[in-house]
């Protein structure tokens, strides 16, 4: 016969089969939604307040300056859609955020190929090509408006290896002037894209190109099937960048062009500034921001949206 445990001892040494567990409260992980209280209100005080005092202003005829003003409902809005300068400057201002979308990514995208390589070199020219993305866009503006000027250095250059035929006013010809913005933006940021990409390539493990090479998969295939879907997270990051960068444009185009010549070259941006400090419109300029602030908030979130899912399709 066996004994079960601690059978065989008095009944007042016997430990009880079961011994009942103190209830004992588990400490909070996460503090109390009050502790946010603060900053919800300040954040409520800089920024929410006064975003929805100037929503009010979009529905007046405010100046700027006078303190009676009427208010005209959707007034401002209506005549936004019969103005062929607003909606001159919206085609712009959504023409230029597409075309520095792609063409400043898919040459981020080549520098990063070309410098993630083994060469000696490519620690000065990660440090090159990311050198323009530092300077202040408005000394790059100012530095480019000469450089593109009809006796600049772009059109002497083109005197001087006989192509005196391209020469052109880069900034002045209402056909070049918009791409000539864009070729500016892309200039400065193709490096900042750069680096991004860069820092995706890094984060691709060597063995898993080792393994596709060992299964005879080329450059292209491996590029496509093996570093295109790892780098889903810098490419994400770098459209999501770039395209609102791209919308709320002011400053480059500004100072290089002032929307011109004529509205050539008229974002949203650029004309919210004109019509609110030069024709002292305000209330039809909060209007265009209001419209601006919708654009952007509907394509970066489609826009993350959809990269989000692919994301998840690949990972």
């Amino acid at each position: 016969m066996t004994l079960a445990p601690h059978e065989h001892l008095p009944d007042h040494d016997r430990i009880p089969r079961t011994t009942p567990v103190a209830k004992t409260r588990r400490p909070r992980t996460t503090p109390p939604w009050w502790f946010a209280l603060p900053a919800l209100l300040l954040f409520a005080f800089v920024v929410l307040v006064p975003s929805a005092r100037g929503v009010y202003y979009a529905f007046t005829d405010w100046d700027g300056l006078n303190p009676d003003f009427s208010f005209v409902g959707l007034g401002n809005f209506a005549d936004m859609f019969s103005d062929a300068d607003a909606k001159q400057a919206i085609w712009h201002t959504l023409l230029i955020a597409v075309s520095i979308t792609f063409i400043q990514n898919a040459l981020g995208l080549a520098l990063a190929l070309g410098v993630n390589t083994a060469i000696k070199s490519r620690n000065l020219l990660r440090v090159f090509l990311f050198a323009p993305a530092v300077i202040t866009p408005i000394v790059t503006a100012y530095l480019w408006r000469n450089l593109l000027g009809p006796q600049g250095a772009v059109n002497s250059l083109l005197g001087a290896v006989g192509l005196d035929g391209w020469r052109q006013d880069w900034l002045g010809s209402p056909s070049l002037a918009l791409w000539s913005v864009v070729a500016v933006i892309v200039w400065q940021f193709a490096g900042y894209s750069m680096v991004i990409f860069v820092a995706g390539l890094q984060s691709v493990p060597k063995e898993v190109h080792e393994a596709a090479e060992i299964d005879g998969a080329g450059p292209v295939r491996r590029f496509w099937s093996v570093t295109r879907p790892l780098l889903a997270p810098a490419i994400t990051i770098n459209l999501m960048l770039s395209i609102i960068g791209g919308i709320k444009l002011f400053d480059q185009v500004y100072a290089l062009t002032g929307g011109g010549p004529g509205h050539a070259t008229d974002t949203i941006s650029t004309l919210i500034y004109k019509d609110a400090f030069t024709l002292g419109e305000f209330g039809y300029s909060i209007a265009l921001a209001v419209v601006l602030t919708i654009i952007v908030a509907v394509a970066s979130t489609g826009q993350y949206l959809v990269l989000a899912r692919n994301e998840r399709a690949v990972s």
